[in-house]
Formats: C-alpha cells, structure tokens, sequence
C-alpha cells in the first residue's frame, strides 16, 4: 500500500511474482524427485498470490463502489477463459499437432510439458501487458479518491495491528469464506474418486484401471464445463447485483452450487454431472467476484493491499483443514465412500449462501444513497 515506484503501486508486485511463476511452471514438469516437483508447487502457489492479490488491489484501486461489481465480474470471467484453455491445451497439442502424450512411468509426457511452457509464456505476456499498459493513480490522486491513510506504523507490529482492527464486513465475510473453500477443496480433491466408486461401481483401492481412468479423463470434462459457465456466468454478475442486491446475488449463487454438489450423489449416470457441474460454476463465478466486491467497499483508506493480502488467509485456511481432516473423513466416517465428502461440500455451499445474507455490505448503502441523490 506504501509502494511508490516508476511502474507504480501494485505493477512491480505483478512483475516479481509473473517472473517467480514463470520459472516454477518450467522447472515443475521437469523436476525427477517428488519433494523437489513439490518445492516448485509451493512456489508456484505462493507466486500466483504474490500477483493475484495485487490485482484484485488494482480493480478496487481503481473504482468506485458502482463499478466494482462489473469490475470483478470482467476479471473472473478472463480467469475462466484461460481456466478453460489451459485445461485443453494438452489435447488440443496432441491432436492438432501431433505432440506425443506418451511417457515412461514417473516422466511427464511431451503434451503436459509443453502445455506448461506455453502457460508460462500466456501468463507472463499477460502480465507485462498489465504492467506497462495500467494506469495508477499517484499517491496524491489516490489519497484523494480513498482518502489518506493515516496509520504511519510498519513491519510486523502494524500487519498484527490491521488483524486486529480487521473491518466489520471482512470478518463476516471470513466465515463465508471458510464454508465455501472447505468446499470447493473437497470438489477438487475427491470427485474422480466419486466418480469412480459411486458412478462406475469400482473399488476405492482402484487407482489404475481403464475404468479409473475414465473417471479421471471425466473429472476432467467437468471440470472444463462449470470453468465454461463460470466465464459466462460471471458477466451476467453486474445485471443480477443491480436486480436484487450484491449480497442477494452472491447468496444465490452458492445455493445453486451448493445444490449442484449435492446433486453428485443422486447422479444416475455420468452425463448427470454436467448438469452438477454446470450449478457449481455458477458458484465458482461468484466465488471469484461477488466477495471482493462486498470488501473492498469495506476497507479503509491507504489499506487496500494488506487486507487483500489477509483476506486470503479465509481462503487457505479452509483448504489446509480440509486436507488434513478429508481423508481420514472419507475412510472412517463415510466407509470409503467419497461421493459423501462432495455432499458435505454442497452443505458447507448452502451454509456459506446463508452466511453471506448477515454481512454488513457499506458499499451497497453508499451506492443507494448516491442513486437517492442524483
């Protein structure tokens, strides 16, 4: 939030973590030795956020409260494009330029490498593009547009210090959080299983059949389709919030998910889960936009990057405890039967759609009173 440089506030973020990722996304497939491959995964993950949350900085940076629901909306529908064109990319190097999708056991076949590399190339272009054609505001001009912070603490104390002052709004919003990336971490991590033991009938030991890996290639599809709608989903996102309400909105969408998680377990057939799947990318658009839009008419003046920065905690706070206590879930509690792990996924959607009706939304009040007025 203090930054000030030639490329601005948030762009050298963008820069530092497009240079990290980069490097991860080429090192990762080629990595012989398991802890090392997760090494390059860690550092993956921690790059994207070193570039994501700046982003998300930069839209509220750089909108007032009216435009940042088309704002957010606009941004994750570009996510679910390149979600999409990502998840294809190694079939369409195999089948549409001959890239070999064969490999020796524990090497990563020809198409999924290079699949990396081109991902890597997108994704830095993208952000050099971000970088040197993004306009910011300096801090004089911003100062006068969010108003001027006057917190002149630094370091650790002052990031302990924002915790403990966390915004209304950001706090309920945390609860909402927690229930829908426990949920979608138990999407991820267990729908071939799922599909594997609950729609094709095999042994949750199976991990190696033809019939198992049809469940993965399906997971696959899936997966591209609620990816699909999330990108279409998510640009009817400003009309919805203008009908009934950002909050209304959000609550909305995660019952549709939540229903579409639930629906895994009265699926009579495959082709059922494009339909469960299609509900979960309503949720999934949202997911990505409908919360930054809540908070960041919530936050206060100058403190934008920092409490981006903590509301991601709500995030992977959830996941963590998810992949601790998943497994063992499924193997005690549900007689290894992981479809059930998807109905508690669809549960913690339909908690966090009740959760979100009891947040606090400013931004919301601010834009009727301005509406009032003019």
């Amino acid at each position: 939030d203090r930054t000030w440089t030639r490329l601005g506030r948030r762009r050298p973020y963008f820069l530092v973590g497009a240079i990290l990722t980069t490097l991860a996304l080429f090192v990762m497939p080629n990595s012989s030795v398991l802890w090392f491959a997760a090494i390059m995964l860690w550092l993956l993950d921690a790059s994207i956020n070193v570039s994501m949350e700046p982003f998300r900085a930069l839209v509220a940076d750089n909108l007032p409260d009216s435009q940042t629901t088309l704002g957010f909306s606009i941004q994750t529908s570009l996510i679910g494009i390149g979600a999409v064109a990502g998840s294809f990319l190694p079939w369409i190097l195999t089948n549409w330029f001959n890239v070999s999708s064969d490999a020796p056991e524990g090497v990563v076949a020809d198409n999924v490498k290079f699949s990396f590399y081109l991902g890597s190339a997108v994704f830095v272009a993208s952000i050099l593009w971000t970088v040197f054609k993004t306009k910011e505001y300096p801090p004089a001009e911003y100062d006068g547009y969010h108003g001027k912070n006057e917190d002149h603490g630094k370091g650790l104390s002052n990031i302990f210090s924002d915790f403990r002052k966390m915004p209304k709004t950001m706090k309920q919003l945390g609860l909402v959080q927690f229930f829908s990336w426990f949920a979608l971490f138990g999407m991820w991590v267990f729908t071939t299983d799922s599909i594997a033991t609950h729609i094709f009938g095999l042994s949750i030991e199976d991990k190696s059949s033809t019939g198992y890996r049809d469940a993965q290639v399906w997971t696959g599809v899936i997966f591209g389709v609620y990816n699909a709608v999330s990108t279409v989903y998510a640009l009817l996102l400003p009309y919805i919030a203008g009908k009934i309400g950002r909050k209304n909105t959000h609550a909305f969408s995660l019952l549709i998910g939540g229903l579409g998680l639930i629906s895994f377990y009265f699926a009579p057939n495959k082709e059922f889960l494009i339909f469960s799947m299609a509900c979960v990318g309503i949720a999934w658009a949202s997911i990505l936009a409908m919360p930054y839009v809540i908070l960041a008419s919530s936050i206060p003046p100058g403190k934008m990057g920092i409490y981006m920065g903590i509301f991601n905690f709500f995030i992977t706070i959830p996941q963590i405890l998810n992949g601790i206590i998943g497994g063992p879930m499924v193997k005690h509690i549900y007689n290894s039967q992981p479809v059930y792990a998807l109905t508690l996924s669809g549960i913690f959607l339909l908690c966090a759609a009740a959760s979100v009706i009891y947040v606090y939304d400013p931004g919301a009040i601010r834009i009727k009173q301005e509406t009032f007025k003019s």
